[in-house]
């Protein structure tokens, strides 16, 4: 993916750029200063939608082309329109450590034939590697959960090669849980409360008199 940008005249206040469509943006990384960008709103919103902040997007325009990976985003708290990004440029042989979201797709034969509950407890995977590596989202077909308490675990997904994780391989992604019936207290009669808080009344004389 690619989007053209180049560098921006700061003595030109952002509220003007964005009238014309233009988005104010920055770019940095590890070996890379900090450069003020713009580019075409509509052109960014629709890559990222694409890329989201797993993809590497080539920026182009400026001196050399830049890979990078969009490393915020802030939009309007209304509109949602996007008013500024930054970019973090990746430098050649650099490894990038990125949370990438899990996609579930399938269905479950264990849900479907017999009632259970697909528990996703996971949505998404911090891992380390190659930029070229780096997946837009980690696909999970749960239509391998065939039975009740099967799991799916970190052990279990399909990984780039370069990638590195953190987390232990026995760690649980998704599993179908057994649906629990609800059962309701048995209701209580307030007639029979009441008949022996009068018994307990009544029956105070005669222990009295029996102590005599």
């Amino acid at each position: 993916m690619e989007l053209t940008v180049e560098k921006r005249d700061t003595k030109v206040k952002a509220a003007v750029l964005r009238r014309k469509g233009v988005l104010p943006a920055v770019i940095y990384g590890r070996a890379q200063e900090p450069v003020s960008i713009a580019l075409d709103r509509k052109n960014f919103e629709k890559v990222f939608r694409e890329a989201g902040e797993s993809t590497v997007i080539t920026l182009v325009g400026l001196d050399t082309p830049k890979d990078a990976l969009v490393s915020e985003v802030v939009t309007h708290p209304v509109s949602g329109a996007t008013l500024h990004a930054d970019f973090y440029v990746i430098q050649k042989g650099q490894t990038v450590t990125v949370s990438v979201p899990f996609e579930f797709e399938g269905v479950s034969p264990a849900v479907k034939d017999y009632g259970g509950i697909l528990v996703k407890v996971m949505h998404e995977l911090e891992i380390e590697c190659e930029p070229k590596d780096l997946p837009q989202s980690i696909v999970i077909d749960v239509s391998v959960l065939k039975n009740l308490d099967d799991k799916i675990t970190v052990g279990d997904l399909k990984l780039p090669a370069s990638a590195k994780i953190s987390l232990d391989a026995e760690e649980v992604v998704a599993m179908v849980s057994e649906a629990k019936e609800e059962t309701e207290d048995a209701p209580v009669d307030i007639s029979q409360i009441e008949t022996s808080v009068e018994r307990g009344k009544k029956e105070e004389p005669a222990e009295d008199a029996a102590a005599e």
